[in-house]
């Protein structure tokens, strides 16, 4: 069986909230404020990957210390942009 990366969306929205420990609304609310994005089938059906539950757990981590979600979001947006540095960095790097 092949193995599949983190960005494969396949919990439906039930399952990501029992994963993440959170009410579905909450999910809801967290793709409205945009702090996460899941997939949609062409039904229309939200699909999270274990990238997603990564995110949901980290956007708890920083509730629970006390940031409020437009913070939340201002610190997800920097370490994405971060990480995206990182791997440019590191791909050059390979590249000399």
């Amino acid at each position: 069986m092949a193995e599949r990366d983190g960005a494969t969306p396949v919990y439906g929205i039930a399952v990501a909230a029992d994963l993440a420990d959170v009410p579905e609304a909450t999910l809801r609310l967290y793709e409205r404020r945009g702090l996460l994005t899941p997939f949609r089938s062409d039904g229309g059906t939200r699909r999270y990957s274990d990238d997603d539950i990564d995110r949901l757990r980290r956007v708890a981590e920083l509730r629970d210390a006390g940031v409020n979600l437009a913070g939340i979001g201002r610190v997800l947006d920097l370490e994405d942009e971060n990480g995206d540095l990182r791997r440019e960095l590191e791909e050059e790097r390979r590249s000399r």
